[in-house]
Formats: structure tokens, C-alpha cells, sequence
């Protein structure tokens, strides 16, 4: 017999969530082994003890979680969510029938708090995954994505330029509008960036002179063919860089800097920074966070793991000084040897081993284009002009000049250590640690797109991001047990019980197993 479903709300009704959330359910577990208590401490100082209240810290954080897990986009879409989801309200602490905060008080209370307050929470998560044995802290993968910012090419303007700026070495603040300048050394790509103004639309019937942001006569907006942030910022988030990847339009980004610990891809560290630095000026910040971050869980960082993008003297530099060991390949302008010449070192001088035989001495220290030091080593004119390899060594110039970094011994070390078979290991490791934690951060956890604005708030986003990644790792891990099984021999008269089991105890540190995770049998004549 065909059944039918009449459904009639009831004006009473007795229910409670506890259930109807499953056990296993995920919301549900981790509210009985998660405990944020320890978050009202950390925000009391952010309040006063007069006015209204506010929303509960641990409510707060629980909801920006449930974003970051829910892969949701808004903070409004925050609210809807946790309101059609039973095991949601059950982890927040509210009733089917309680109204929930408004999705302003997320985004108030998000600006309310430091970025101290997220980090605690992060390094809270991070000890909970040192404590199940997920983290070995030696080595340590790094990488960098761009995350989109909350500001478009749209919101561009042109930075001002002063007529005295040859008295100007910097800009000044980017977040003052009425102060935007430009350095007399950056003059010339001003110059540049304004020649289009005099070419766009020429030709054109009715053609007027029009500025950025401006509609053309099809109704397009117009945008000028030079962009750079030494031109431009963006007025609506004056943090936030132009970049662009290969096969990419260009867009307004920030760079997230991540560090992920080999052994379980658990993220050790995570910041923010600017798009338009390069990787390698962020290196040394975000190994000595991570290396904070490992020292109070008692562990050190010994190795790090990076591409061709972190390399520089200065990188390289910090991690000697540090005692880490880098494998991160050499920059592409980087050569070990110098076809047709070898280096004196007792002479500090190259030499060269075709045609006439030319000494190149030092000369001097000069400074390259990116501000880099580098040593200048050049011949003189009496060993090239009658040369008969001149033509394809030195062209028409009168001498032959070799530059170098003055850091080269850093890269040869690099160059030597990167011929071993284990930095051909680590080098797929890397690529199977960091760039799977970011793929997930970015397409799975929420962060393909930061909704606030400004550096501090963007640090934020990704903290929270790699705290909701490191909790689902931490909730969905599974301690492996050692069933060992020990027979002992019969015993000699003179021995002990204890004698053994001292034995067996010795045996279990040398093999690096947890007595805790360890079910054994003992039996002892």
C-alpha cells in the first residue's frame, strides 16, 4: 500500500540537538575534544566592562572555522550556512530555535582582535598535532601562493609626482592618498607609464585626452598599457600588489608564504606578505616564525626544503648563520664555472686559458640592478685587442669584464649540495608536500579569496585557513599501535625480572617507538 506524508507544524515540540547529531559526526567530535576556553583570556584585554555584550570569542572563532571548512566565501554566507545545519549549532552552542549573531559582528569582531589572537589559536592547534605525533620538525617544505585580494585593477590610481623629487629617495606612506610620490630613481618608469596618454585613441574621431578609470567613446574603462606598483596603488586596499603569474591576467594579490613539516604535511607556519616581494627577502621571516613556532614544541628545524624563487646571497646567508641546511636550487643567472676562464684564488683573479691569455684582476665592488653586491673582474686592453677570439668573446668592447655575487661561495656550496642523491629525494618531496597543502588551502579551505582588507587582516585570513587544515588533519589522524610480542629466555639465577624489562625498555627508545602506542606481551621464565 502507497504511503503518504501529511505534514502539519506543530505549535509545541519537544527537541534537543544532542540527539539528533550523530557520534561520529565530525562537528560533533570536535567539539568533545577540542577546548577553546583558553580564548576568552587571550581576548578579555580587547573589551571593556561597560555597553552591550559582545559575542563569545570561542562562538566567534568556532564560525570562521566552520567557513574555512565549509570552503564558504562571505560571512554572511557563514550565518546561512550554520543556520540550516543541525551538527553546526550543535558545535557553536546554540538552539535550532536561537537566533544567530549578524554576519557584520564576524566581520567586526575579525578587525576587533590582533594577530596575536590567531596566532596562539594556530599554535594551539599546532602543539595538539605535535602532541599525536604528526610533526618531526627537522625538515621543512616552503612555498608561496598568490591569494586574490579584496581590490581590483579598477581601484588603481596614478601616484603623484613631486617636481623636487630629486630630494626623495622613497615613497611615503601608501596609505595617505594626498602624499603619494614617487622617487626621482623611479622618474623614468613614471615617464613611461605616461606615454600612452599621448598615443591611445589618435586617429580617432572626437578624440579627447582621457585619464584612468575614464570610459572610451565604445564605453570601455580606459587603463592605462603601463602598470606597476611604483605607479599605482590602489585605493581601496593600499596593501594589496599588482602581480601575475605565467598564463594568468594580472590581478591584486597577496602573497602567502607557507611552511609545511615533511612527515605529515602538517602546516608549521604561515604569513602573509606583499605580492610584489620576492620570495627570497620573505625567507628569513617566515623560517624564524616557523623556527618559534617548532622551538615551543621542543623541536628544531634543521632542513629546509624551497624552489629556485627563495634563492639569494641574502637567504642563503641566513640559513648558515642559522646552522639550517638549505636544498634550494640556484637562481638561473647563477654559473659555476666560466667557459674560457678559471679563478685564481690566491690572486683573486680569473684567467683566462684561450687565445691570449688575459688576466682579469679585481677592480671593484658594484651594486647590480635588484641592489645586490657584486665583484667586477676585468681585463685590459692589451690582452684582447690582437685576440683572435675577440669577435665572439667581447664583441666590440675594449675589454672583457666578468661580474659575479659577492655571495658565489653560498651558491657554489648550494651547487655541490644540490648534486647529491639526497637533494634529488627532496626535491620530489617538496613538490609532494607544500604544493598539495596549498592546492587545499586555496580550492578546499576558503582562501582563494580574501574578503578583508590590509596586510594585518590578510595575515589573519591565513592563519585561519591553516588552523582549519591543521584541525581537520588532527581530528581525521590515526595513531598507529605496535603490537610487540617479547619471549624471553629462562632467566639465570642471578638476574631479576627488572633486569629484563630494563632490557626490553632500552630496546623500544633505539626503535623510536611511543611506549604509549605500544600494546606488548611479556612473558618472562
Amino acid at each position: 500500500m502507497q504511503g503518504k506524508k501529511d505534514y502539519q507544524e506543530k505549535l509545541f515540540n519537544s527537541f534537543q540537538l544532542s540527539e539528533r547529531v550523530p557520534e561520529e559526526n565530525f562537528y560533533r567530535r570536535l567539539k568533545s575534544e577540542l577546548d577553546l576556553s583558553f580564548l576568552y583570556k587571550l581576548t578579555k584585554p580587547y573589551y571593556g566592562s561597560e555597553g552591550q555584550r559582545s559575542i563569545d570569542p570561542v562562538v566567534f572563532f568556532k564560525l570562521i572555522l566552520v567557513g574555512y571548512l565549509e570552503n564558504l566565501n562571505s560571512d554572511r554566507k557563514i550565518i546561512n550556512h550554520a543556520s540550516m545545519r543541525m551538527d553546526v549549532l550543535f558545535f557553536i552552542g546554540y538552539d535550532i530555535d536561537e537566533e544567530l549573531p549578524w554576519h557584520s559582528t564576524l566581520s567586526r569582531t575579525r578587525g576587533l582582535y590582533g594577530e596575536e589572537v590567531f596566532k596562539e589559536l594556530f599554535k594551539k592547534v599546532l602543539s595538539l598535532c605535535v602532541s599525536k605525533g604528526m610533526v618531526a620538525g627537522k625538515r621543512q617544505a616552503i612555498d608561496n601562493a598568490y591569494i586574490k585580494a579584496n581590490a581590483s585593477l579598477d581601484s588603481l590610481i596614478e601616484k603623484e609626482i613631486l617636481e623636487d623629487g630629486d630630494n626623495f629617495t622613497g615613497e611615503l606612506d601608501a596609505n595617505d592618498e594626498s602624499k603619494q610620490n614617487v622617487s626621482a630613481q623611479k622618474k623614468k618608469q613614471v615617464d613611461s607609464h605616461h606615454k600612452w596618454k599621448e598615443q591611445e585613441y589618435k586617429g580617432q574621431p572626437g578624440h579627447k585626452e582621457k585619464k584612468d578609470g575614464e570610459l572610451d567613446e565604445f564605453g570601455n574603462t580606459i587603463r592605462p598599457k603601463f602598470l606597476s606598483n611604483h605607479t599605482h596603488f590602489s585605493k581601496t586596499d593600499s596593501d594589496a600588489r599588482i602581480s601575475v603569474k605565467p598564463g594568468k591576467p594580472r590581478q591584486m594579490n597577496y602573497s602567502a608564504q607557507t611552511c609545511v613539516d615533511t612527515k605529515n604535511h602538517v602546516i608549521t607556519n604561515i604569513m602573509a606578505d606583499f605580492a610584489d616581494r620576492r620570495d627570497s627577502q620573505s625567507l628569513p621571516k617566515a623560517i624564524e616564525q616557523t623556527k618559534n613556532n617548532l622551538a615551543e614544541n621542543n623541536l628544531q628545524l634543521e632542513e629546509v626544503l624551497a624552489d629556485t624563487g627563495y634563492s639569494s646571497g641574502t637567504a642563503l646567508k641566513y640559513l648558515k648563520e642559522n646552522n639550517i641546511t638549505g636544498y634550494i636550487p640556484n637562481f638561473g643567472q647563477y654559473k659555476n664555472t666560466r667557459e674560457g676562464f678559471i679563478y685564481n684564488k690566491e690572486k683573486n683573479q680569473y684567467e683566462c686559458i684561450r687565445g691570449n691569455k688575459a688576466i682579469l684582476p679585481f677592480k671593484k665592488i658594484a651594486k647590480s640592478h635588484d641592489g645586490s653586491m657584486m665583484k667586477v673582474f676585468r681585463s685590459s686592453n692589451k690582452y684582447c685587442k690582437d685576440c683572435p677570439l675577440r669577435a665572439e668573446c667581447i664583441g666590440k668592447s675594449d675589454f672583457k669584464a666578468i661580474t659575479e655575487s659577492m655571495d658565489k661561495p653560498l651558491y657554489d656550496e648550494m651547487h655541490e649540495r644540490l648534486k647529491t642523491q639526497k637533494s634529488k629525494r627532496l626535491k620530489k618531496q617538496r613538490s609532494s608536500t607544500v604544493e598539495p597543502v596549498l592546492g587545499t588551502l586555496i580550492n578546499f579551505r576558503g582562501m582563494k579569496r580574501i574578503w578583508t582588507r590590509g596586510i594585518k587582516n590578510a595575515n589573519k585570513f591565513m592563519l585561519g585557513a591553516a588552523i582549519a587544515y591543521n584541525l581537520k588533519k588532527w581530528m581525521n589522524f590515526k595513531v598507529k599501535k605496535v603490537n610487540v610480542q617479547v619471549q624471553v629466555l629462562p632467566k639465570p639465577v642471578k638476574s631479576n625480572s627488572s633486569t629484563y624489562l630494563n632490557f626490553f625498555l632500552f630496546i623500544l627508545l633505539h626503535l623510536n617507538i611511543s611506549i604509549k602506542n605500544v600494546d606488548c606481551k611479556i612473558s618472562i621464565a
